[in-house]
């Protein structure tokens, strides 16, 4: 770890980037939530007249099925982008405060993939890693 040479703001402003990043893509995912929500219902079925809530349709199960087969690739990358900040923050800390095994432990820490709960799979609320 001797060959380090940091410079503290520049990590603090590489990280606050991409911290305004992660908050848009926070922005389309709750988006992108909410139209395939809307595609589905919109998608409607080939069936006659129906009284009460519309049966779901063909389209509207296929999205169903796409959001919960990538709901996890989803929630992989707000969660590996707030792991590299977290880790870059964390690891340039203990470099200014010499200790750099710790900076090295730190790095290595946020290398490692993020572990991803998805509700409703292993009592899990969602999210993840913090």
């Amino acid at each position: 770890m001797s060959g380090w040479d940091i410079s503290s703001s520049g990590v603090e402003f590489v990280t606050s980037l991409v911290a305004d990043a992660m908050d848009d893509v926070a922005k389309d995912v709750k988006a992108y939530g909410t139209d395939m929500e809307s595609a589905a219902v919109s998608a409607g079925t080939v069936s006659g007249p129906y009284c009460g809530a519309a049966p779901t349709g063909a389209i509207g199960a296929a999205l169903a099925i796409f959001v919960e087969k990538t709901a996890g690739d989803v929630l992989f990358l707000g969660a590996r982008a707030a792991k590299s900040v977290s880790g870059a923050r964390e690891a340039t800390a203990y470099y200014l405060a010499g200790d750099l095994e710790m900076a090295g432990r730190s790095e290595h820490r946020a290398l490692g993939a993020p572990k991803i709960d998805l509700p409703g799979q292993s009592g899990g609320q969602g999210g993840g890693d913090k």
